[in-house]
């Protein structure tokens, strides 16, 4: 199961709207067969491993870290070229969110005869896919907020300036978050102070750029901003409300930015209905770049999956500086967001804390 996890990764950012899974044929104590989905539309990690082990996949036992699909999508049923093939035992992660399936794959292979276990490395296979249980279970993708902050909390100094807070690496990996998800986004302010492109740079390698959204309620969007004129094919999206004047949206709209105009709340961007719409555009996973007063308000919206906060050994002070979560904060410490699952990694000089936030 370890290996079918590892193979698994391989397809990070590349499988959406699908799951990454690995898959492992087995037989009398030696591998036959492995394969992983590569990308969506590709053949499943399953007809990989199968068409790998050929005629040895007959009593073979599978490892897959996901319940093989027993419906019709772009490609034919897992289970059916399973039972084919002669496959005596599966045994599995974790049965498959998706409604679609949802425990018909065991059902139609333990029907076929062929033994089913489930529950290996369970916990281990959840958070390999968790973006991937998330959309399918809520139809909304799943939320990642990113901030660069200095040893006493801020992201920039009272003048604005941000670049660079940490170091190389830690861009680097950043990068590397960027060309894994569906869309990043940043509020108008983060544009208006550090003019970012929003693309996927990495070195040695091409990256792939997301969907841009910029969250601006009333399209203050500069239209020589570097975020219209990086270069990239990546769409860039403006979520604003029906404030936005509408010449300026018609200008930007010729320029190639996709204007969506959503419900206000409160005189800004509804969030949850922005949610909603990046779901039924089949976007899986959002990164958010954004500046304290975004960041809090998809905080206090319940709107945050996780969290990727990179410290650096650096302090800026000032009373005015910004800070990653900003607007009006919790009045008692009972009712602050505490990070669960925490993971710290490092590097060089900075620490990467990465966690889930739960409301106490």
């Amino acid at each position: 199961m370890w290996m079918a996890l590892d193979l698994a990764r391989q397809g990070r950012g590349r499988t959406s709207p699908n799951p990454m899974v690995g898959a492992v044929l087995v037989k009398d104590g030696a591998v036959v067969g492995s394969g992983y989905h590569q990308a969506a539309g590709l053949p499943h990690a399953e007809i990989v491993a199968l068409r790998k082990a050929g005629e040895k996949a007959r009593g073979a036992v599978l490892y897959v870290n996901l319940e093989p699909c027993s419906h019709h999508g772009r490609t034919p049923p897992c289970t059916d070229a399973l039972i084919k093939a002669g496959v005596k035992e599966v045994v599995a992660a974790m049965s498959d969110p998706n409604p679609l399936v949802a425990g018909t794959g065991f059902q139609k292979l333990q029907a076929a005869g062929i033994k089913v276990r489930q529950g290996v490395l369970e916990e281990k296979a959840r958070r390999l896919n968790e973006v991937f249980i998330k959309y399918i279970t809520t139809g909304r993708p799943f939320v990642a907020v990113k901030a660069a902050m200095s040893l006493d909390g801020k992201i920039a100094t009272r003048t604005g300036e941000s670049r660079w807070i940490t170091g190389e690496r830690s861009r680097q990996y950043v990068h590397r978050l960027r060309d894994r998800v569906d869309a990043i986004a940043v509020g108008i302010e983060t544009v208006l102070s550090d003019d970012p492109r929003l693309t996927t740079r990495l070195e040695g390698e091409k990256g792939k750029d997301p969907l841009r959204v910029v969250v601006d309620s009333t399209a203050r969007l500069p239209l020589d901003a570097r975020v219209i004129s990086s270069g990239t094919r990546s769409r860039l999206l403006l979520a604003t409300t029906s404030a936005a004047p509408p010449d300026k949206c018609r200008a930007l709209q010729e320029k190639g930015v996709e204007v969506m105009v959503l419900p206000s709340r409160k005189g800004r961007v509804n969030l949850e209905e922005l949610m909603r719409q990046l779901g039924e555009r089949k976007i899986t996973s959002l990164l958010v770049e954004g500046g304290g007063t975004l960041n809090y308000s998809l905080l206090e919206a319940g709107l945050v999956d996780k969290l990727y906060l990179f410290i650096a050994p650096l302090i800026i002070g000032g009373k005015d500086s910004p800070t990653p979560f900003a607007g009006e904060g919790v009045a008692s410490l009972n009712k602050a967001w505490r990070l669960e699952q925490v993971e710290i990694k490092q590097f060089d000089q900075d620490l990467l804390l990465t966690g889930y936030p739960r409301k106490q």
